[in-house]
């Protein structure tokens, strides 16, 4: 097990890494779980493959598991079983001092947080992620949130968790398409800050998809690292430096606004094709070289992710994408900064991008 810490004054937290650790999940939590029911929330998938597991420890170790099983994928993230998770939290009567238990991928995780972030004014949570886009993205570093009609993520509170335990075990029950989804944000700190593992990932992307233990083991490791430090330096995204991390979904979080927010587009497919959106529109504006913006693009599209927009078959202009935009969170007087490159590993806000320019690019790009 591997062991990293994310640094904040009065409320740093341990991100372990390793196999088995679901199976000794009363033991890693240790006294964070100060009474004998433990509220977990998880979801049906993820129930079927993991809640036995889980239950078994708690109960060895003298707890009572109590879980509440929701529908899996993104319409979960929803204000109504929001208003679920939190009548049913106060109805197993969770303290202030107590930890609710995430169990499962990046929606479990958001929806978990913010239930935590706003019962009682602040209760505690623990993210056990069980998917790669969780594991080294979306389960550090205490975004929390749901969507709404106007967008994703457009809900929600800075809320840190008291620990995440990363169980490698559970990528093993993964399809590849989710397995691809994760590797798209593995890849990204990698392009947004790290040259050298952008190389290794170009290297082994496929042998971490394929599902090689070592390979999957690093990624995650490198990329808890990366964005423990990131998180560390601007924990609310006030500095800039935690805003590098949205490389790709600006782009992204459009297309998965004018598919639905469904499975016909995957959040980490979504960022991975935003990343390459972004990089060829930097080389339009001439920061980044065409050659760069290639390999990311042959890297990302040799992982088996999606790469061209034409492949959506979207029923839409640029406008129209451009225009999901306008609700994004990070809009700011009226302007929207887009994460764009100088060079692989050179990432930099742009708070000078005109919609009207992005909505001509996309129109090129839903061309083929």
């Amino acid at each position: 097990m591997s062991v990293t810490r994310v640094e904040l004054a009065g409320r740093s937290y341990e991100v372990r890494v390793g196999g088995g650790l679901l199976a000794d999940v009363a033991a890693q939590c240790g006294p964070l779980l100060r009474k004998k029911v433990v509220p977990i929330i998880t979801d049906a998938n993820v129930a079927a493959a993991w809640q036995d597991t889980v239950a078994q420890s708690l109960r060895a170790a003298g707890h009572e598991p109590r879980f509440l099983v929701l529908g899996a994928g993104e319409a979960t993230k929803s204000w109504s079983v929001l208003e679920l998770v939190i009548d049913w939290l106060l109805a197993e009567e969770v303290e202030r001092g107590d930890h609710v238990l995430a169990l499962g991928g990046g929606v479990i995780g958001d929806l978990t947080g913010f239930a935590a972030a706003v019962l009682k004014r602040g209760c505690g949570f623990i993210q056990l992620p069980t998917t790669l886009l969780a594991q080294v993205d979306s389960s550090v570093g205490g975004k929390t949130a749901i969507n709404s009609r106007a967008g994703k993520n457009l809900v929600g509170a800075f809320h840190q968790p008291s620990l995440v335990l990363a169980d490698l075990d559970t990528l093993t029950t993964l399809p590849q398409r989710e397995l691809g989804a994760g590797y798209a944000e593995v890849i990204k700190y990698g392009i947004l800050g790290d040259p050298a593992f952008f190389d290794w990932c170009e290297a082994h992307g496929p042998q971490v998809i394929a599902g090689d233990r070592a390979a999957q083991e690093y990624a995650v490791d490198m990329s808890v690292a990366a964005k423990a430090r990131i998180v560390a330096e601007d924990e609310r995204e006030t500095t800039g430096a935690r805003a590098l991390l949205n490389l790709g979904h600006t782009f992204g979080h459009a297309l998965e606004a004018q598919t639905g927010f469904c499975d016909r587009l995957l959040h980490g497919e979504g960022v991975a094709l935003g990343m390459v959106l972004a990089a060829r529109y930097s080389a339009r504006k001439g920061y980044v070289s065409q050659g760069d913006a290639a390999r990311i693009g042959a890297a990302i599209g040799g992982a088996g992710l999606p790469v061209e927009v034409s492949t959506l078959g979207l029923n839409c202009d640029g406008r129209a994408l451009a225009d999901h935009m306008l609700h994004d969170k990070k809009m700011d007087a009226g302007t929207l900064p887009f994460v764009l490159l100088k060079g692989i590993g050179q990432a930099f806000l742009d708070k000078q991008v005109a919609l009207d320019d992005v909505a001509a690019f996309l129109d090129e790009q839903l061309q083929g």
